[in-house]
């Protein structure tokens, strides 16, 4: 018997570079660099919509939506996040909870975390209550440490629609 509850863990990395808007949770935080990507970027969304993808047995996020497909050229990641979330519930999950680190060196995000928990929480359709947004730094270890890289690590609950 499948499990009314399953977990999924995602995780996204970008290079950051000059003449890109940086996007987290589907919000710009103004920086002089951000994420070199296909899309737009927003590591926060791809890793949680990885997450969704793995705990629905759905396979990842290259499968669906890769590089190669000009369809998302520059595309916003929340629309990418729309998309599985549909895939997922046509599958018969829904989310229930969502846990995210980020780990970049600066821009420091205490100033937007509070707006990215509550933009990722109005996507995923969930009370910012079920949505944990934390920002980490590499304490100047690796391209991320160094500056020259955004990730971001995501654990989404979901269960089986209509078991909640």
């Amino acid at each position: 018997m499948t499990s009314p509850v399953r977990a999924g863990i995602g995780f996204d990395i970008h290079r950051l570079v000059a003449g890109r808007r940086l996007i987290l949770a589907g919000v710009e935080v103004p920086h002089e660099r951000g994420a070199l990507a296909h899309s737009d970027g927003d590591v926060v969304l791809h890793a949680a919509a990885d997450a969704i993808l793995g705990a629905a047995g759905l396979g990842d996020l290259g499968e669906h939506f890769p590089d190669s497909d000009p369809a998302w050229k520059d595309a916003a990641s929340a629309a990418i996040l729309g998309r599985v979330l549909e895939m997922a519930r046509k599958a018969g999950w829904t989310p229930t909870s969502a846990d995210v680190n980020v780990f970049l060196e600066r821009p420091k995000l205490m100033a937007y975390k509070a707006a990215m928990r509550k933009r990722l929480a109005e996507l995923l359709g969930l009370p910012p209550d079920a949505v944990g947004l934390k920002a980490r730094t590499m304490e100047g270890l690796g391209p991320i440490g160094a500056g020259d890289a955004v990730a971001a690590q995501a654990v989404v609950m979901l269960a089986r629609a209509g078991s909640i």
